[in-house]
């Protein structure tokens, strides 16, 4: 991927939201989640009583009502630190309860698109269920009732989306041979000499992948005439995303990993970093790698107001929230509603 030529600051606010139900519409998914992982939050949550990493959300505001306020605060940061991406973070707190307010306000009517973390959130979410029935006392203002998540405005330009790759591996009887030949009947297929040019050939083409393998590189793009074989009972705009045509065409079709099943398929496995997918299939670890692009904050905001749902892994929102910076606690003699906050039910 060409380097930035820009330096990106991206501001948000680290909150406590309710766990809203899917089914309210307030907080939106975008993408599949994978169940083992769900598992592993739920029983974090329940060791930990703790939200120890913030989701990821965003939210819409032409207005940019609440930057004003972040900037103020960064003028004294708590913390400031470089972290294992090499980005800066800068942490500062709001005291101020009329200022707070402020926030309490805007957000109070905005629905949140999850950008990152739907495995935290659905754990969040079956904890809540569970406490609830077993408190008779349920209220709605325990401590289970809320999820730690850091807020950005989508309508500011910072906000950096980066593809996440295909691996696949464990497929039995996999020929290279075989699957090339196939990819012809709806890909056109070029051999591409140099596997480190593939991410700028294929940058910016509707229907086009990388296709990495032990000793060959290709660059494929759906044939026009082929996409009227996508059967995937979805929303056009749906259907004409680049993951989706990977999945139904590439995954579902050639490798024979139904589009029911992939959420938990053992064979396929995601990796962002374009390097470690080449070493990794030069290795013979993966039998090959599905090089993919990013997609637009448009096209998750589609999405999301359809009410389906991409595959699994479908965006990595450049840099994630770093985890450690802030704990909340949602053990309930450690946790309460401040006198300024309303109700949020």
């Amino acid at each position: 991927m060409p380097a930035p030529q820009k330096n990106y600051c991206r501001k948000g606010f680290i909150c406590h939201i309710r766990t809203y139900d899917w089914e309210d519409h307030v907080i939106l998914r975008h993408e599949n989640t994978i169940p083992n992982a769900v598992n592993d939050r739920i029983e974090l949550l329940e060791k930990t009583e703790l939200h120890v990493s913030p989701t990821h959300g965003l939210y819409t505001d032409p207005a940019f009502e609440l930057e004003k306020y972040m900037d103020e605060a960064m003028l004294t940061p708590l913390y400031e630190s470089e972290d294992y991406q090499g980005v800066r973070d800068v942490l500062a707190i709001i005291h101020d309860a009329t200022v707070i307010g402020h926030f309490i306000k805007a957000m109070k009517s905005r629905k949140v698109i999850l950008a990152d973390g739907h495995h935290r959130y659905e754990g969040s979410l079956f904890y809540k269920h569970q406490q609830k029935q077993l408190n008779p006392n349920h209220t709605g203002n325990e401590g289970y009732n809320f999820h730690l998540m850091y807020l950005t405005n989508t309508e500011a330009d910072d906000l950096r989306i980066l593809p996440t790759h295909r691996l696949i591996h464990g497929i039995r009887n996999f020929s290279e041979a075989e699957f090339i030949e196939h990819l012809h009947t709806d890909f056109d297929v070029k051999e591409i000499e140099d596997a480190d040019t593939l991410n700028e050939i294929i940058l910016g083409k509707k229907w086009a992948f990388g296709i990495l393998l032990k000793d060959r590189t290709l660059k494929i793009k759906l044939k026009p005439e082929a996409f009227q074989k996508l059967k995937w009972n979805f929303p056009q705009h749906i259907k004409e995303l680049d993951l989706t045509v990977l999945h139904y065409f590439i995954i579902e079709k050639l490798l024979g990993i139904p589009g029911k099943d992939q959420r938990k398929s053992a064979n396929i496995s995601f990796d962002r970093s374009f390097s470690d997918c080449l070493a990794r299939v030069i290795r013979e670890e993966v039998q090959l790698a599905i090089i993919t692009q990013d997609i637009s904050i448009e096209e998750i905001k589609q999405v999301c107001a359809s009410g389906y749902t991409m595959p699994q892994k479908s965006t990595y929102f450049y840099p994630k929230v770093v985890c450690g910076l802030l704990f909340s606690s949602i053990r309930q003699e450690e946790f309460a509603l401040p006198d300024y906050a309303p109700n949020f039910a």
